[in-house]
């Protein structure tokens, strides 16, 4: 049977089941720019970009493949839109909470990632890059991306995922 909007009632019956906070199976039908559908087994449930993942990537590819058998967490469910977002991060630990525990202080070594006018990014975990001022930088003379940097873990913020990296 369909329903306002071309909607079929079933599918409709089978999103009231779904509540926010929900660990739900389904597979990836679709990648798109803008994020992932899946299918519930019952409905397609949209995993926006922000949402994949903690690490940064280029491509939604880089994280899942079409066919692919995925977990999700339901964030959200509008029965008026028959449309459901989704979260694959939010099953995933937050790496910054971690490096924020136990490595505030820590010296590591790691490659530059992104060369910026007010610094350079280096990684200091998977997924997990830190900003190192362009005043700590002698004469402004900033790294190449690549280069490895002997750093110390200066400042964490959590809520905003930055962190302020020193030269060693």
């Amino acid at each position: 049977m369909v329903v306002e909007g071309g909607r079929s009632e079933a599918v409709l019956e089978f999103l009231r089941t779904l509540e926010p906070g929900q660990v739900r199976r389904g597979v990836v039908t679709s990648i798109e720019r803008f994020g992932v559908f899946v299918d519930l087994n019952g409905a397609d449930g949209l995993v926006r970009v922000p949402e994949l993942a903690w690490r940064r990537f280029e491509d939604a590819s880089e994280i899942v493949q079409v066919g692919q058998e995925v977990v999700v967490v339901v964030l959200h469910v509008d029965l008026e839109r028959a449309q459901v977002s989704l979260s694959l991060k939010a099953l995933q630990s937050d790496p910054w909470v971690e490096i924020a525990r136990t490595r505030l202080g820590e010296v590591l070594t790691g490659p530059v990632t992104k060369v910026v006018p007010i610094g350079a990014f280096v990684a200091v975990a998977d997924g997990v890059e830190g900003l190192i001022p362009i005043s700590d930088f002698h004469g402004g003379q900033l790294p190449v991306e690549g280069q490895n940097l002997t750093v110390r873990i200066r400042e964490i913020n959590l809520r905003h995922h930055r962190m302020k990296l020193g030269l060693v």
